[in-house]
This record gives structure tokens, sequence and C-alpha cells, in this order.
């Protein structure tokens, strides 16, 4: 984690630990501190979701609230599922409800629902429509320009005028157009975009697809580099790279810190991925959802406000994203202890470990 994100969430923490006292004499009888907070998550394409976000936010409301419950669901990518999951949370009794949205648009009426039954939202990761109390997420403006600014140091006397295939996210995920704008406010007017497409569902199998499509309408010669929004969608590009047989890859970015996208970066098959530090978004949601459920104000701790299309000024915490490459996987992911070298460096990976300076755990 770095220093603007450990000073995030120990505001953030600090925040939270002056509210149980004013909580308590405002709304003493009627908001105890014994309640369940309800976390949705949006599908398993993601490795992030059940190996980090769930124990990570499970574990730091058990923190902060020990007589505090959790109830979990995983849409596993289908909106229908997640509005059912989300109307039997309510059902069930919860206070606050922790979401990321399988589908932004889709989930407004279920959001809706629980503003009308008393059930505070907050949006985790991506930006919701409707009525929800605070967002916490990374600035995905941010994470785009990372990806960007890499891309064209990687590609070197081809950042001038190069060819850049864009491979964006899913449009039906507000953070597939913070990336891809914040990633064309560094691009625009320094390379050609030869192409550029949406990846339905973030899913490998489409972006591969599309990146097959791509290499016979522009050759693969001609491209210079690829902006691949996540590290779902760079295993695509790279698998359509091989499958034109295609022996020097360009550069690809992208997102996540996968460990088989760690894998690949090792392997030189990656040029890097954007590493957003698990614990302090977890952290940082976890504390909102507390101080609201104990009749906090998001505002006293959450710095910054966005709009979603239908709510203006959101309280919301951005915290701030890291590019990882070869040169700093020990520095980042091996650091904060999300991958020890044994995990990354399998017996086939262990010369270019060894070449990249990623010696075996001490």
């Amino acid at each position: 984690m770095n220093t603007r994100s450990r000073h995030v969430v120990a505001a953030l923490v600090a925040g939270l630990m002056t509210v149980p006292a004013a909580a308590c004499g405002a709304h003493e009888g009627t908001r105890p501190d014994s309640f369940t907070v309800g976390l949705l998550l949006p599908g398993r394409v993601l490795p992030r979701w059940e190996q980090f976000d769930k124990p990570l936010i499970e574990k730091r409301l058990k923190e902060l609230c020990p007589r505090c419950g959790m109830e979990y669901a995983n849409a596993d990518n289908d909106p229908t599922r997640q509005r059912q999951q989300m109307t039997s949370m309510i059902t069930k009794g919860v206070r606050v409800l922790i979401l990321d949205a399988a589908d932004t648009r889709a989930l407004r009426s279920s959001i809706q629902e629980a503003h009308e039954a008393g059930v505070t939202v907050v949006a985790y990761d991506r930006l919701a429509e409707g009525p929800i109390s605070g967002f916490v997420s990374f600035d995905g403006a941010q994470v785009g320009r990372l990806q960007a600014e890499t891309l064209l140091t990687a590609m070197g006397d081809r950042a001038r005028g190069g060819n850049v295939v864009m491979m964006n996210g899913d449009p039906a995920s507000p953070n597939a157009a913070w990336f891809r704008k914040g990633a064309l406010s560094v691009l625009t007017g320094k390379v050609k975009i030869g192409r550029s497409y949406d990846t339905q569902g973030w899913s490998t199998e489409n972006a591969h697809a599309n990146m097959s499509a791509a290499i016979a309408a522009v050759r693969p010669e001609r491209i210079d580099g690829v902006l691949a929004a996540n590290d779902a969608i760079a295993a695509g590009v790279i698998s359509a790279f091989k499958g034109a047989h295609v022996r020097e890859l360009p550069p690809v970015t992208g997102q996540d810190a996968e460990l088989d996208a760690v894998r690949r970066i090792v392997k030189g098959e990656q040029y890097m991925t954007v590493y957003k530090p698990f614990r302090a978004e977890a952290d940082a949601v976890a504390a909102m959802a507390v101080s609201l459920g104990r009749g906090g104000d998001p505002r006293d701790f959450a710095k910054t406000a966005i709009d979603s299309p239908t709510t203006k000024h959101i309280p919301s915490v951005l915290l701030t994203p890291r590019a990882v490459t070869v040169g700093t996987i020990r520095q980042t992911l091996v650091k904060d202890g999300v991958y020890t070298i044994d995990q990354i460096c399998t017996r086939q990976l262990r010369p270019a470990c060894t070449k990249a300076g990623l010696g075996a755990d001490s």
C-alpha cells in the first residue's frame, strides 16, 4: 500500500472511531451496534473477488464491529441473479449493502428498493446508478493513464505515430469508459488507434476473438502496442498473437495483478499490469459501511465526491493504483504480501525469475 493510500485509509478509520459515541447519543435504542452488512460481488471471472475482496472485507468488518454479521453472495455475472440476491438480503434485514454491480443500470431498481426499505447502499469498485450513499474505488482515470504511459515507454521509438490497438472493457461497466478516457488522455495525438474493441463480460475468449480480428485486419507487424483494459483481456490478446504464430509480441498492458498475469510479465509476454492494493479498498469500504450502519455521515471521511447518471455529489473514496512491470514486482506485490516469490516463480519460470532478479524467498 503506498503512502497516499495509507493516509486515506487511516483517515477513514480515524473518522469511523469518532462515530460510535455520537451515533449512540442520537440513535440510542434504534441504531444498536449490532447489525448485518450485505456484500454483493459481481462474478468469478476475476479471481480477486473471491481470493482477496471477500475475505479482506469480512475480516475488516469484524475488526471494526465485532458484533456485526455479514451476508455474502456472488452474482456469477448474472444481473438477474444479483437483483434476487439483493431482494433476499433486504428481506433478511441487512442494514447496509456493499454492492459491486454486475450491471450498474440493471441494478438501479433494486438499489431504489433498498433505499425505500431503509437499507443503505455503498457502491464498491464500480459506480452504480440509483440512490447510493457512498462510493469506494480506485481512480479509474489514473488506471488508464498508467496503462497508456507505461505502454508508450515500452514502445520506445514507436511511441511517436505508432499503431495501437485498444482492447476496452465491458461497455456495461462504467469503469470501462473511465479507464478508456484516462488512457486516451495520454495516447491522443501521440499514436494512431488502429482498432478499438469493447470486450463483453471482460472475458478472455471475447478478447481473443477481437484481437484475432485486429491481427487479420491490421497485420501483426503493424501493431506496435496493445492497450488491454485488464489481465483477463490481456490473456486473450496474447493467446491470439500466439495463435497467429507471432513470435515477437508487442507490449501488452493489463490490470488487477492476477497471478497468471504476473507470471506472463516475468516470461516477457505481458509488459505490465495495474496493481490496486485490495486491502486499502477493502478497509475503506468496511469503514464506510460500519459508519453508515451506526448512523454516521460518509462525508466525514470521504474527501471527494463523484456524480453518477442519477445521483449528484456521492461521497467517494478514490484510492491510488500502481503500475507493475517486471522490475517492480518485488517492491509492490511481494512487499505487500499479495504473492510470494515461490507462488510467482514456478519450476518452469525459475530461469526467467532469476533473470528478473526474483530470487527465492528469504
